[in-house]
């Protein structure tokens, strides 16, 4: 049972309970929806604009890469805080405030290149002197509230709704989600083709200000509960429980989730890959010419990776929603070592598509898990902060992949001494986890 104190009055405006469907569907709908708003904080989304902010923002690609370590650093610093606020008020009230957090920072790096020119006038500062502090002020802004609250929310408003059939409605989800992250590069870069860098900004403010924040108002619900109702449309709470499969795991506590060696496990795997593929999707146009690939291949790549993604995904999810979350953990490093061997060959037509296959098979593997493994072994009560905590980790190390790629490029002239750092790190890992990790016991039917 959750509780969340301070929320809008479930049923306004309108009582859900008199639909003639179950509205899980609709929280469904907004849930896949609010990832993809997501986008302007996620590493694919800033990474289209890299090199019109090297342009105009005088600043070079590793100082660039820097600020956006430190922005995406501090944002990790607040998210397990972020996580106890989702527990009081609820993802309603989390996704609006989320959404117009975001525009107002893309209106605010829209303007930094006008900015920062008239502080470094009056000042008589340098442009990336000034530009330095500025833009990693809105990349923390960016990473907070798209990557870390905005996706946070999304992800588990939907576990609150559905319980038997949680695993295949999230892959499902994980179908249009990763089509349509999978194509945001290409068509963020049409949009700055047509609007400028800045219009592009503007244009994705407005649709998230006048646009989804009033749709999530309008339109989400915090849980079943709170409208009188219960997961999956069941008649009835004992219903649900006899349904067995991705059922919730006893409710624990943030410091009791911290004492299980599972949830440090299953968190270093979801980071590790934070640190991989942001990096690899930070810097993947010089990645790409570096092997020899132009720009148009670099983001062409995104398309096929998100084909295998999401037949796994989907796949995946329906099968762990009886089953336990230990192999598909296992199988997921393997697919990134197997990316990571491609990275390192990608000057071939084979490492290309090892590249592709290993890290659209590891991504759709981490859907699932990022999905189930923290609701199904601490329950639903605190989800909000244990899950903060994950993403607290998570971002934090997607922080550190663009700047180790970009001091290693620096270093020694090219970025395979870093990817190779990181194909070994996944070894290591994977060693870990078939060491470690305990029996999966808490999930009921799993």
């Amino acid at each position: 049972m959750t509780r969340h104190r301070y929320t809008l009055a479930a049923h306004w405006p309108f009582d859900v309970r008199r639909l003639p469907f179950f509205y899980g569907w609709v929280i469904w709908l907004m849930s896949t929806v609010g990832f993809l708003m997501s986008i302007p904080g996620q590493t694919m989304g800033m990474a289209v604009f890299t090199d019109s902010f090297i342009e105009t923002l005088g600043l070079g690609r590793t100082q660039l890469s820097i600020t956006y370590f430190f922005g995406t650093l501090g944002s990790a610093l607040f998210l397990t805080r972020a996580g106890r606020w989702y527990d009081r008020v609820g993802a309603r009230t989390m996704t609006v405030a989320a959404a117009l957090g975001l525009a107002l920072v893309l209106l605010f790096i829209s303007s930094l290149d006008v900015l920062g020119g008239w502080i470094a006038g009056v000042t008589g500062l340098g442009l990336g002197a000034v530009t330095f502090p500025l833009i990693m002020l809105g990349y923390f802004g960016v990473r907070f509230a798209g990557q870390g609250v905005m996706t946070s929310a999304s992800r588990n408003v939907l576990l609150f709704w559905f319980a038997r059939r949680r695993g295949l409605v999230s892959g499902v989800r994980g179908v249009f989600v990763s089509l349509g992250f999978s194509l945001a590069p290409l068509l963020l870069a049409l949009l700055i083709g047509h609007f400028g860098w800045r219009g592009a900004l503007l244009v994705m403010a407005l649709a998230l200000a006048a646009g989804f924040a009033l749709l999530a108002l309008v339109f989400l619900r915090d849980s079943p509960e709170a409208c009188g109702l219960h997961p999956d449309g069941a008649a009835s709470a004992e219903h649900v429980d006899s349904g067995g499969g991705s059922l919730v795991g006893p409710d624990k506590s943030l410091n009791e989730a911290r004492r299980a060696p599972e949830f440090w496990l299953y968190s270093a795997g979801l980071a590790i890959h934070a640190l991989f593929g942001t990096a690899v999707t930070f810097h993947v146009v010089a990645i790409f010419a570096e092997a020899g690939r132009d720009q148009g291949e670099a983001f062409g790549y995104f398309l096929p990776q998100a084909v295998v993604a999401t037949g796994v995904n989907l796949v995946a999810s329906w099968l762990a929603d009886s089953r336990p979350l230990k192999p598909f953990l296992i199988i997921m490093l393997l697919a990134f070592l197997l990316g990571g061997g491609g990275l390192l060959n990608l000057d071939t037509t084979l490492g290309y598509w090892l590249l592709v296959v290993g890290f659209g098979a590891g991504g759709g593997l981490w859907g699932v898990l990022s999905n189930l493994a923290f609701v199904r072994h601490f329950g639903r009560l605190h989800l909000g902060e244990i899950s903060g905590l994950n993403t607290s980790l998570t971002v934090f190390a997607s922080a550190m992949g663009p700047v180790l790629f970009s001091l290693g490029n620096d270093l020694v002239g090219s970025y395979r001494a870093p990817a190779l750092v990181c194909t070994l790190g996944l070894a290591v890992l994977l060693l870990t986890v078939l060491a470690k990790l305990p029996k999966e016991a808490v999930a009921r039917g799993a």
